[in-house]
């Protein structure tokens, strides 16, 4: 009978919902019939950096395009997945440049990132379980040989790196999501006795290490700072000069089922979004199948995080694997964890193409179902650290400790230009390039406004049509430039 009842309630709301769509699709041209479109520009060698380039164009008849017309075409009721957020890491490098500014400037630094109006709006956190490459030393929270964590300590972070999270949370008004990641266990639970170099987790060490989680997790939100969940490992398949640990995706499939997943749970941290894999996209396939299609292992799983990095190997970035998972598990959520340009030179902190990486990388991880994005350091200093082992990368925004002044690269306003317009539970829309110099993504935030971003890869200024159904606008876009255009599509 409950059965039945709970039936016949979802009928109406069903028909509601039914109804709703079919009036968006017969009536798409009338919601945008003489709303404004606005325009924002940031294009290489010119002044135009998130720039209102636009506030007046409107949408007319084009009821069929030409073959010779460059369009974006945008179907607001073809939606996807659901917009989390974008942000960057708040690493240890990062806290400790912010603290050798002077107020003035750090004041500047967070509305540049945290606020929506003033900045780029923010949303997502990034920060490291101990020590990582982007900290000045190597650091654990507990003494040497302590498997009971009775030792358990986060003063460490107390001094540069939890100030500034309260910081970033407090700008953004409480509306940021923080998740963490773990580079290495401590040396004593390894088997190269050494927190560098890749290692394993010993097996005798995995309950600890599962604690070890829980302490962190629970230490952090006792100071005030809720966490979303974290991931696993840190490049789980990267034996490198700093902090790493190695799990083939058997290892981190059974540590998970096992250990970490059960001991959130028992511990009442099961509500925690656990991301595994945490490594570029070119594994991604095999390591989501491997713990996947494990359902003990599966049940735990929030999401796939990925990184940027497959491209060292001298191809090019494997984008389509991140749409083959999602095809493969439309369930689970995918994450970008981290990404950067590597190999500092300062020389190079206003090249172009720096930026134009990122919006590549964004629009095409968006399109193959990316539900949030995470930059990596989200301040380094002139040198591109501190680094403790001399992996020194860019950031978007470099603090300068000798003049005291913030260095703003491309890179941060091509994020710019998506963080600051899409909302957190927007819908990914459909948003299609009829030529490969334009790419672009679409989101419906939950008030109505589309957000589009359409990016020229090439050396032309280009004449192209946004166009919805057969409606309208005619934009130029300068070359090696990114836009965002922003239209209400309903009231």
């Amino acid at each position: 009978m409950k059965k039945l009842l709970l039936g016949l309630l979802l009928i109406p709301m069903l028909l509601i919902a039914q109804q709703k769509a079919r009036y968006l699709s017969e009536n798409a041209e009338f919601l945008i019939k003489g709303k404004n479109v606005m325009v924002y520009t940031s294009a290489e060698n010119t002044d135009f950096r998130l720039t209102k380039t636009d506030s007046y164009l409107q949408f007319t008849d084009l009821k069929q395009p030409l073959e010779t017309q460059i369009c974006v075409f945008v179907n607001p009721n073809k939606t996807f997945q659901s917009f989390l957020g974008i942000g960057g890491a708040i690493t240890d490098a990062s806290a400790e440049v912010f603290a050798k500014l002077s107020m003035e400037s750090q004041q500047e630094f967070l509305q540049a990132y945290y606020d929506k109006e003033k900045g780029i709006g923010y949303s997502l956190i990034r920060t490291n379980v101990h020590s990582c490459d982007f900290s000045s030393e190597s650091y654990t929270y507990v003494e040497e040989g302590d498997a009971a964590l009775k030792s358990f300590s986060i003063e460490h972070d107390k001094k540069f790196r939890i100030p500034l999270i309260k910081k970033a949370m407090a700008t953004a008004g409480g509306k940021i999501t923080l998740f963490v990641s773990p580079w290495s266990p401590p040396a004593f639970m390894k088997d190269n006795e050494n927190m560098l170099h890749g290692g394993k987790l010993l097996a005798e060490f995995y309950q600890s290490w599962a604690n070890y989680y829980v302490k962190f997790i629970s230490t952090y939100q006792k100071e005030g700072i809720p966490i979303l969940g974290l991931t696993i490992q840190n490049e789980p398949m990267a034996k490198q000069t700093w902090e790493s640990c190695i799990y083939t995706a058997e290892e981190e499939r059974d540590f998970l089922k096992k250990y970490l997943g059960p001991t959130l749970k028992n511990t009442g941290l099961g509500d925690k979004k656990i991301i595994a894999w945490d490594h570029n996209r070119d594994l991604i396939s095999q390591r989501a199948s491997t713990i996947l299609d494990d359902p003990e292992a599966n049940k735990y799983v929030w999401g796939i995080g990925f990184h940027w990095y497959e491209s060292w190997s001298g191809g090019d970035s494997m984008f389509e694997n991140v749409g083959k998972v999602q095809e493969m598990y439309p369930d689970k959520n995918l994450l970008f964890t981290e990404g950067c340009v590597e190999r500092f030179d300062y020389s190079k902190l206003q090249l172009w193409a720096n930026g134009e990486r990122y919006g590549k990388s964004m629009i095409n991880d968006f399109n193959n179902g990316t539900v949030g994005w995470t930059d990596w350091n989200v301040l380094l200093d002139e040198n591109g650290g501190p680094n403790h082992v001399g992996n020194f990368c860019f950031a978007p925004i470099h603090g300068d400790t000798k003049t005291g002044k913030l260095i703003y690269t491309p890179s941060y306003f091509y994020i710019g230009h998506f963080s600051k317009f899409i909302d957190k539970g927007a819908k990914r829309i459909s948003s299609v390039a009829s030529r490969s110099q334009l790419l672009t993504t679409s989101f419906l935030n939950p008030e109505g406004k589309v957000i589009t971003v359409v990016m020229n890869q090439s050396n032309d200024a280009i004449k192209y049509y946004l166009c919805i159904g057969t409606k309208a606008t005619e934009v130029s876009i300068l070359p090696h430039a990114i836009q965002t255009l922003v239209y209400q599509f309903n009231d």
